[in-house]
């Protein structure tokens, strides 16, 4: 048992940069500006994207979530006192039309150089699955839980020492 509390150590002191997905060419990342559908199309492959002010410098500026699709796809219904249009995202009203109108702005993120201990305890406090991984503002990858599983997981199936330990 001490040998794998040893592993969960090391497993939290390990940095982000070394479990993150460095893929950024393969993260969903659009522009501010693009369109609603366009959202929606990426939207109907992966359950989140990342809002960057440009593709070329991939200054984070949101994300966007299924989530926050719901809220906007979902009809609006407004009581009959309500005069002019209330400030809400809307394809139904035709308020949501580019990313930024859905975006969420407050991000959440992490360094390269957190303790993954560091990143998970900012997962639960924020009930988030996913980080991204931002240095000077640029996004240079995520952080997701799926992966922290799978890192973990693969840790104690192959390590020597667990198996010495059970074996």
């Amino acid at each position: 048992m001490a040998k794998r509390n040893k592993l969960i150590t090391d497993f939290y002191e390990c940095t982000v940069n070394q479990l993150m997905d460095k893929r950024v060419w393969d993260l969903p990342i659009i522009v501010e500006k693009e369109d609603i559908h366009h959202v929606l199309s990426v939207l109907g492959a992966r359950n989140h994207i990342w809002v960057v002010k440009d593709k070329e410098s991939k200054e984070l500026v949101g994300v966007i979530t299924e989530h926050d699709v719901l809220s906007i796809l979902a009809p609006k219904h407004f009581p009959s006192y309500v005069f002019g249009m209330p400030d809400v995202s809307s394809i139904q009203h035709g308020t949501a039309k580019i990313a930024e109108d859905v975006m969420a702005s407050q991000i959440i993120n992490c360094k390269p150089d957190d303790k993954i201990i560091d990143a998970l305890m900012k997962m639960m406090k924020y009930k988030l699955r996913r980080l991204p991984v931002t240095e000077d503002k640029k996004l240079v990858g995520e952080l997701t839980l799926h992966q922290l599983i799978r890192k973990y997981y693969g840790a104690t199936q192959y390590h020597p020492m667990i198996e010495d330990e059970e074996g």
